[in-house]
């Protein structure tokens, strides 16, 4: 997934100068200091506030075995502090100064980020430098934070049918990638964890040549440049921080089929998920193609999906598909649905496998295609509304293999995209033999 950078020894390198965006009507420069560390600035002065990502190319499918989960329990511990700023300093200080912050850790990556006043980016800059490097962490931090986890892990998963379903349906998919294992880790695995794990993990990982710094708001390239080579630029990579190595999935030769009965379960639900290439991997016009066909078969109240399960037929009380590519080594194309009353779920499978069928022989109408087009133009367009989500674009890109100027230019692509990419990203993904059919039912049904 990823285009790995390597890590320039001399001098601040400027990997490009700001180029426009035509979609986005935005200016994007970025940059990479001398330790490999890369920087994206995405300006904007709609508000006096800016928006500080880091993201880290590692996730939980870059675990070592046994450890599942220590990825999130890393993300939650470098809350803890350094021995310049102690426990509990770097959160007090981004909210006396009117900042927000949080964190996420996904299967490819970890990004730690705060939204706060522009003349408090410097702060933030040297927090999270430090913390890059200095985390210090006791087990009277460590042990608390594992029951914290253990009870996120009850409170999302365990206790939601849902959650625990799809969880087994990525067990079901992948036969031996890491990407079947869940991000927040199982719960014998977590529960085992120690501050020995956690060290060696960030040790490994937590390297300037192996993070991306996004800054997206009001801030000018010369500014953030500037404050790189401040707080980011006298650090080393103290360890060569080189992707762990992650089994290839082989190539699918029989579809599989589960059933899970919960007693929480009120309502039953299909679901099929189906292996499909990652973005970063086919190019913008396939990963394009992907969007729209998926788009068009299951994206809303006119896809192929609702009018004919829902609305025709009236098998289902709801039929949506989708396409996900923003990963590192593969993707993934699902349908799923909900029986109306008295309709059984061979009768709903059925139905779902003509319209799949269809899809996969002809193809996409070209009202579709147009249609589908103009809703992905208009979506995209409220990215610039939030920095938030402009700078999760641009970070998810880079985290997956894509670029820059796959963001910069993807209107220009999504234009040129033909009804053929269409029905071949549908011929290429719609394959029983890579999939997983899932079917979730109240408790003692038959």
């Amino acid at each position: 997934m990823l285009n790995r950078l390597a890590a320039f020894v001399c001098a601040l390198i400027m990997l490009a100068a700001a180029q426009p965006a035509v979609a986005l009507d935005i200016d994007v420069s970025e940059f990479e200091l001398g330790n490999g560390l890369r920087v994206v600035v995405i300006p904007s002065s709609r508000a006096p506030v800016v928006t500080h990502m880091i993201w880290y190319r590692v996730g939980a499918a870059d675990e070592p075995p046994g450890k599942a989960g220590i990825a999130h329990f890393l993300e939650h511990l470098m809350f803890k502090g350094t021995t310049r700023h102690p426990e509990g300093e770097f959160s007090r200080l981004v909210r006396i100064n009117g900042g927000e912050e949080n964190a996420f850790t996904t299967q490819d990556y970890t990004a730690y980020f705060q939204r706060i006043a522009k003349d408090r980016l410097d702060m933030v800059m040297e927090l999270e430098a430090d913390r890059m490097q200095n985390l210090v962490l006791t087990e009277a931090m460590v042990e608390p934070e594992l029951k914290v986890v253990l009870e996120e892990r009850r409170e999302r998963i365990d206790s939601d049918p849902s959650s625990l379903f799809s969880e087994q349906m990525n067990v079901a998919l992948y036969a031996v990638h890491p990407y079947r294992k869940p991000v927040i880790g199982w719960m014998d695995e977590v529960s085992r964890l120690t501050l020995q794990d956690a060290m060696d993990f960030y040790r490994t990982h937590y390297e300037p040549a192996n993070a991306v710094v996004i800054i997206a708001g009001d801030v000018t390239a010369e500014d953030a440049r500037r404050l790189a080579e401040k707080h980011y630029g006298p650090l080393k990579n103290l360890h060569e921080a080189s992707p762990a190595a992650r089994a290839v999935e082989p190539a699918a030769i029989a579809e599989r089929r589960m059933i899970m009965r919960d007693g929480r379960v009120s309502t039953p639900t299909w679901r099929r998920t189906y292996l499909a290439p990652a973005a970063g991997n086919i190019g913008l016009r396939s990963d394009l193609a992907h969007q729209i066909m998926a788009s068009a078969l299951g994206g809303g109240s006119q896809s192929r999906l609702h009018q004919k399960i829902v609305l025709e037929q009236k098998l289902a009380t709801y039929a949506g598909a989708w396409y996900s590519g923003d990963s590192r080594d593969l993707g993934t194309f699902g349908v799923y649905a909900a029986p109306n009353p008295g309709v059984s779920m061979a009768q709903l499978e059925s139905a779902i496998d003509e319209v799949l069928d269809e899809m996969a022989r002809t193809g996409l109408t070209q009202q579709e295609l147009d249609a589908t087009r103009n809703r992905l133009e208009g979506q995209t367009a409220y990215l610039l509304d939030s920095q938030d989500a402009l700078a999760r674009a641009f970070g998810t890109s880079l985290m997956t293999g894509q670029t820059v100027n796959d963001l910069l230019n993807w209107d220009k692509v999504l234009a040129d995209v033909s009804l053929e990419d269409a029905a071949k990203a549908a011929r290429g993904v719609i394959d029983r033999k890579a999939s997983v059919t899932g079917i979730l039912l109240p408790e003692g049904t038959p």
